[in-house]
Parts: structure tokens; sequence; C-alpha cells
């Protein structure tokens, strides 16, 4: 299952049905799962995790170390989970000692010339398309779309379920369950066609609507949006997902169109 012209370091933990294509590199601190396929010309360095039934395509490099001037060496990983498939020349930096380690979820698809950087948490059933780029210290919540060309400032936050619309660049956090699009960023309507396929019923996409509508097109002050919020919708999990998003982000939080051009 492993070519002759690929290289592989005797140490490293490969399991038994992985295929590994001609001219590819795999270092000596690397573990990977059964049933995962590694293309040509992919180099796999020290520190890479990456889980069962995973696709890697030609030219990519995986858990490369971080581009960050602060990094010493020390000992950190890149973990990538099951059945997460990476495209042609995406690059990926294991962590640094801020989390010590990079993590991508299960079920992700990661598009060509992607770049995702070290200290990035990436939840599960992730589509990035082709070029989104990501700096370092950036948590990604489950079902998240990054359209082609997306750039995402370092730390910045982005919430389950949201959508972000091709070549934008992405300087606040994004709250949870909607769409971000236009220059400077904003609010740009909930995802409700990503939300209805993953069965999100009409009460929720609603409950959904409700409390946006509340936060970034009846109010300008997003602390009075908050509590309106509070006092006016019952609690839910999605209700206090959103609220505990918004109030708990570092960076702020995009605004609604039309609010000023505070994400800048």
């Amino acid at each position: 299952m492993i070519q002759p012209l690929a290289y592989i370091h005797p140490e490293a933990k490969i399991a038994q049905n992985v295929v590994v294509e001609p001219f590819t590199t795999i270092h000596k601190d690397v573990v990977i799962g059964e049933g995962t396929w590694i293309g040509s010309n992919v180099t796999i360095m020290n520190g890479a995790r990456i889980g069962k039934n995973c696709k890697i395509y030609p030219g990519a490099v995986i858990s490369g170390e971080p581009q960050d001037l602060k990094f010493e060496g020390e000992v950190t990983t890149a973990e990538i989970g099951d059945n997460t498939t990476i495209r042609e020349c995406v690059t990926i930096n294991r962590g640094t000692k801020d989390r010590y380690k990079t993590v991508i979820g299960e079920n992700c698809l990661i598009q060509a010339y992607s770049h995702i950087a070290h200290d990035c948490f990436i939840g599960n059933n992730c589509i990035f398309s082709n070029s989104s780029t990501l700096a370092g210290h950036i948590t990604v919540g489950d079902h998240v779309v990054l359209a082609g060309m997306v750039a995402v400032h370092q730390f910045v936050k982005i919430g389950s379920h949201a959508f972000v619309s091709g070549g934008s660049l992405v300087r606040k956090d994004v709250p949870p369950f909607i769409k971000a699009a236009r220059e400077p960023i904003t609010y740009a309507g909930i995802n409700s066609v990503g939300l209805r396929r993953r069965g999100f019923s009409s009460e929720q996409i609603n409950e959904i609507q409700g409390i946006y509508r509340v936060l970034f097109i009846q109010n300008g002050n997003l602390s009075k949006g908050l509590d309106i919020v509070e006092a006016e919708f019952k609690a839910t999990e999605i209700r206090d997902e959103i609220l505990t998003f918004v109030r708990n982000s570092n960076r702020g939080v995009i605004r609604g169109f039309g609010q000023g051009r505070s994400n800048a």
C-alpha cells in the first residue's frame, strides 16, 4: 500500500491499510489512521495526527512549523479528524505554546490552496472553499462554510452553522447561524438554506431570525438588543448559544448592514 518511491520514516505510526502514493514524505513523529489515502508529493511533518479514512491530495503540507516568530521549536501537533478531505496544495501548520495544537474536526472538506495557521480549532463538518486563509488562533464551530478566498483575521471566532461569502475579509467575530457578506463584512441574514439542510425545524429557523432581527435590525445598540432577547425570548439552546457567543466575544461581532463601519 506504500509506493517504493515514497519516503516513510521508520518510526512513523502508519496503519496497515493506508495508501501512500509516490514522492510523498512522512516524517518521524506522525500517526495516520486506517483507510487514509495520501496522494503523491504530499509532505507530512512532525506532529501530524491524521484520523481514519482521510484523503490528502497532491502538494499538501501537513503539520508544518508555525509561521510565527514567537515559535521556539516546542513540541506541538496538527490533528485531523476522521473522514476529512484535504485538497491540492493545502497548508496546515501545527500549534505553538498558546494552544499546543491545531485541530481540524471530522468530515471536513478543505479545498485547494487553503491555509490553516497555527493554533486554529476547526469544528466538524466544515467546508473551506478554494484559497480560504485562516490566520493563527482562530476558532470555528461545526458546519461552517467559508466560500472562496475568504481571509480571517487572527483570534477571530466563527459560530456554528455560519456561512461567509466569497472574498470576505473577516476582522470581527461571526455569530452562529448567520450569513456574513459585503465589505466591511456585515450581517446578511440567517443561513436558512444551510439550516434546513441540516434538519432545523421552521420554528427553530423563525426563532433564530427573530433574535437577529432584534440584534441587527431593530436596535443600533447591541447591548440593549441582548437584554431584549434575553427578556422576550424563552430560554432555548439556540437562544443561549447566540447570547453566550455575542457576550463572550473578545474582538466584537460583525454588525448589521447600516449600523456603521465598526467592522473595519
